[in-house]
């Protein structure tokens, strides 16, 4: 008997945070609970049944949409802590496995392929966890998910190009939330950048004097860009497509009236490290060009002028003389720190100098003291729910103010990197030790009286006779290495392979040869031999032909019909295997013969009406040698010859012969009687 398939219950959405304010803790305690075990149930259904209930389950894809909306947005409001418990973090991972399953069959739910969904997603969980739910949308279904983006790229250029007759708020927070879907999905970053119509726009928007548009506009730009460059196949050269685009407005820019540092180039360049990451992941992955380098080069010649060491904001503290008492926290993140992290913190806040150092500080421990990281999370609004949350002009506390029990003594701490030291061929050298003889010791020339005659006159250096001659009398000169000027390796085969025998392709003609004219030969005594059906192909003639030649039955079949409709194959072998033995048993006679009364034949010796030895040469229409159709040659007073004779003469002015003897008749009579 069948088993019933599972129920599963639906899924209320979850709640905006308009309605999470009016819930009691039970009663969000009791909401949390109930939606843990539905999407445990769905999770722990197998393959098929999860295809059967829980994609074809609205309430599902609809709970997660908004729940991944609510979470998205609930740094930017007022709401109860989604996180804070820890039913709430096993909701946020039972979430991101129902998306990955729901995604993963075919085909997914079409909510989940909104690029809206995407980017909440990719800012929820990461780059780490949400560039596989994003990859994963794009292998699944990337017509639907381009629908999506090529609508929201429409959108967001005609409203950057409206300029202020768009809705510039609207446009901030859409790009916004584009910058989570770009940072985690670089084939999001190269749909947006196909052809220069968005970024012409985000050029053009940026003139606008709004400063959080000007940040979010440089963000999704950097963003672009760099999503080119970290794809599994990165797309060179579109980047240096569009770095071009960037130099030409810049130049534009810079011939206008307006102040030169203020336009998107110039800001790019300087407050992000755009240049020197391009420039890393273009020579590493070795497809750098002088195009590429070029255009590198022109866009650093945009930075602002101490744009990057922007002095920090001065802010009046209390100078603390270091008399106070010492503490536990004195050498925490917060208390006394080293000069090395000081120098990463003054690299913060030299982009970034509203920050407060204290803030800066925590940012550094979050992301291991790696400044790029921090500027980088910094750029695209990424930071955690803690960090988002705290004063961003939070100050170091002064050793006074930090709590703690008392030292009872200065417990030894590792020492902060030293900077390299450099070595050399001299060092611990008699100089470096100090023990070197102080007669050596000279500034400038030693002896500046000494010349060069002197120099070569002086002996004492000069190296032994003895050693010299025995150094020649070990050097044979017979004994020289083999002059390999001319090998095949060297020279790529050219020299040695024109050698008679030493080329290759010439025994494979050999071979060829000797199996066409084998097969010819047998063709032309026996065409039968070719045919195509078994009695032949058992035959002794097909077996000898077979050892022969070591062809198959059907490559031997095939020659035999290719040769039959090719005549001009046939003529080429005819003239190459057809050959005189030099045994010709009869002596046809090559001398004229006239036969009595025309009475030769065509192919006949004896010349009569027909073309005769000479062959056909006349110009007329006859087919004898020049001499008309009949015969003139016979007794005077037959009919036939008389007439014959008298064409001939007749005929002969339309021979080229131009009545030769009366044109001499005419000339000499004009030479002996002028006039």
């Amino acid at each position: 008997m069948a088993s019933k398939a599972p129920v599963v219950p639906s899924m209320a959405p979850f709640p905006e945070a308009a309605w999470r304010q009016h819930l009691v803790p039970t009663e969000w305690e009791a909401c949390l609970d109930a939606w843990i075990s539905i999407a445990g149930a769905h999770l722990s259904l197998s393959s098929s049944d999860f295809a059967k209930l829980s994609l074809k389950d609205e309430s599902l894809s609809t709970f997660l949409t908004s729940y991944v909306s609510a979470f998205a947005t609930a740094h930017e409001k007022e709401v109860i802590p989604l996180t804070d418990s820890v039913k709430a973090q096993t909701l946020r991972k039972e979430c991101f496995l129902l998306c990955y399953r729901l995604l993963d069959v075919e085909p997914p739910p079409e909510s989940l392929l909104e690029w809206q969904f995407l980017a909440s997603v990719g800012k929820i969980y990461g780059r780490r966890q949400g560039v596989k739910i994003v990859a994963l949308a794009w292998k699944r279904a990337p017509t639907a998910l381009e629908l999506s983006l090529a609508s929201a790229k429409t959108s967001l250029t005609r409203e950057l190009e409206a300029g202020l007759k768009g809705d510039l708020k609207t446009v901030e927070e859409q790009l916004k939330r584009l910058n989570h879907l770009l940072y985690a999905s670089p084939e999001a970053a190269a749909f947006f950048l196909a052809g220069s119509d968005f970024l012409d726009s985000l050029i053009s928007c940026y003139k606008l004097m709004n400063p959080p548009l000007r940040k979010a506009i440089i963000s999704t730009t950097y963003l672009c860009l760099i999503g080119l460059t970290e794809s599994n196949k990165p797309n060179f050269s579109s980047l240096v497509d569009q770095l071009y685009s960037l130099k030409s407005a810049a130049e534009a820019h810079k011939a206008g009236p307006t102040n030169v540092n203020d336009s998107l180039v110039a800001e790019l360049v300087t407050a992000t490290p755009i240049l020197k990451q391009l420039q890393q992941r273009i020579e590493a992955s070795g497809s750098a060009s002088n195009r590429a380098k070029s255009v590198l080069t022109t866009l650093d010649g945009f930075k602002k002028t101490g744009g990057a060491q922007r002095p920090p904001r001065l802010i009046k503290r209390k100078i603390d003389k270091g008399k106070g008492v010492a503490r536990d926290d004195d050498f925490g993140s917060h208390g006394q720190i080293h000069i090395h992290r000081m120098s990463l913190v003054s690299q913060v806040q030299d982009l970034f100098p509203d920050l407060g150092s204290g803030f800066v500080v925590k940012l550094l421990d979050e992301y291991d003291d790696n400044v790029e990281q921090v500027i980088s999370h910094l750029l695209e609004g990424s930071l955690p729910a803690h960090l988002q949350d705290a004063d961003i002009f939070e100050a170091l506390k002064p050793v006074s103010q930090v709590s703690g029990d008392f030292v009872p003594g200065m417990a030894p701490h590792s020492t902060p990197p030293q900077l390299p030291t450099r070595h050399n061929i001299y060092d611990d050298d008699e100089l470096d030790q100090l023990t070197v003889d102080t007669s050596r010791l000279h500034f400038g020339r030693q002896n500046p009286n000494q010349t060069a005659d002197d120099v070569l006159q002086d002996k004492s250096n000069a190296p032994n006779k003895a050693a010299i001659l025995s150094a020649l009398a070990a050097f044979d000169s017979d004994d020289d290495e083999r002059d390999d000027t001319y090998d095949v390796e060297d020279v790529g085969g050219t020299v040695d392979s024109a050698t008679p025998g030493n080329n290759p392709e010439e025994a494979n003609v050999n071979v060829r040869d000797g199996q066409d004219e084998a097969l010819f030969k047998a063709y032309k005594l026996t065409p039968d031999i070719f045919a195509r059906d078994s009695a032949t192909r058992r035959g002794k003639l097909r077996i000898a032909l077979k050892e022969e030649t070591g062809m198959t039955d059907e490559t031997i079949e095939g020659w035999g019909l290719m040769l039959s409709r090719d005549p001009r194959q046939m003529r080429r072998l005819e003239a190459k295997f057809a050959s005189f033995s030099g045994e010709q048993r009869n002596l046809a006679p090559t001398a004229w013969r006239a036969s009595p009364a025309g009475s030769g034949t065509e192919n006949s010796d004896i010349d009569g009406n027909s073309r005769g030895r000479g062959g056909f040469r006349g110009g007329g229409r006859g087919r004898g040698r020049g001499r008309g159709h009949g015969n003139v040659a016979g007794p005077t007073g037959d009919k036939d010859i008389e007439v014959a004779r008298h064409r001939k003469e007749a005929n002969k002015g339309s021979r080229a012969n131009h009545n030769r003897r009366d044109q001499r008749a005419k000339k000499m009579a004009r030479g002996g009687f002028p006039g």
